[in-house]
């Protein structure tokens, strides 16, 4: 199979070295300034799981007209619609499309531009970055890779993948209910990403806190008050598998969200809980929490 990768950073960038690594035939759609960088020195990715190094296929956006087998979509949701377009040239009659992003808004925008039938369910767990010197940086045990078809309909094109993804060097596997896994992974960085930089902290000293414990919890609820309202295909008693979760985590634990309002840059805020209080505002659910995470959001990027 042909799999396109869109960008070359922390999460697609790693996933596609990683079906490289294995023999695949990958090519990554990618900047200028990236595709200089990786025809003057490759791809190096470095992870507890084994490092790998090569020189991979690159494209640049309005290169050539080509269709592709597979697209793995990893992007900032505030990138999406400028690679919507330039994704149009790459998908094909029989092309699958699995974006990588949380949230749920963006499947709305892809199956506009390229039908129902063409996008799929995914997600993933892999704490990696980018350094200063272009290689992806990866040193946490999960490395995890889930996807699924969103309707019966695509179940045959997705069994397709099993044996493209079997035996890369990674933990990527087939899901029978991605739906309910997305939802799940949106409520989680929801609630985490929504606590932490609402306090701008890593989440040890939030939950050590009487009233910062407080406002995760209610935040959670909130969240599947709404997710249930929508009808949402969620787990009875999730809010409190993802609060153990959150128990779980490391005292220095950082959502990407926090980080990047720390490096001064653009979040996803109304991809996560923006689209959120929508489905509130829609459902008629009272929010107290998540709309001051929301503000605190919006008041930063205003300050930006």
């Amino acid at each position: 199979m042909k799999v396109l990768v869109v960008g070359a950073g922390a999460v697609g960038g790693y996933f596609g070295a990683r079906l490289a690594e294995k023999g695949e035939d990958v090519t990554f759609l990618v900047r200028e300034k990236r595709a200089h960088l990786l025809n003057e020195q490759g791809l190096q990715v470095k992870s507890i799981h084994g490092d790998y190094h090569f020189y991979p296929h690159i494209m640049i956006a309005g290169d050539k007209k080509e269709s592709f087998d597979l697209i793995l979509l990893s992007v900032k949701a505030y990138h999406l619609k400028k690679v919507i377009e330039d994704l149009s040239p790459f998908v094909g009659d029989q092309t699958l499309i699995m974006p990588l992003l949380n949230g749920f808004s963006h499947l709305d925008m892809l199956q506009e531009r390229f039908s129902e039938e063409r996008v799929i369910g995914g997600l993933c767990f892999i704490e990696s970055t980018v350094d200063q010197n272009g290689a992806i940086v990866q040193t946490s045990p999960i490395h995890e890779l889930v996807y699924g078809a969103l309707n019966n309909e695509q179940n045959k094109a997705v069994e397709k993948l099993e044996a493209l993804f079997a035996g890369s060097n990674a933990e990527i596997r087939k899901s029978e209910r991605i739906l309910t896994d997305m939802w799940h992974k949106y409520m989680f960085i929801s609630g985490l990403s929504g606590v932490t930089t609402l306090f701008r902290s890593p989440i040890g000293p939030i939950r050590e806190n009487e009233f910062g414990l407080n406002a995760a919890q209610k935040l959670f609820y909130e969240i599947g008050s709404i997710m249930r309202a929508e009808g949402a295909p969620i787990a009875a008693g999730i809010e409190d598998i993802q609060l153990e979760k959150i128990h779980n985590m490391t005292h220095g634990m950082k959502s990407s969200m926090q980080r990047d309002m720390e490096k001064m840059t653009e979040i996803e805020a109304d991809h996560l809980q923006g689209y959120l209080l929508k489905l509130a505002e829609k459902h008629e659910v009272e929010t107290p929490v998540l709309s001051m995470v929301y503000a605190n959001l919006k008041i930063y990027e205003k300050n930006r």
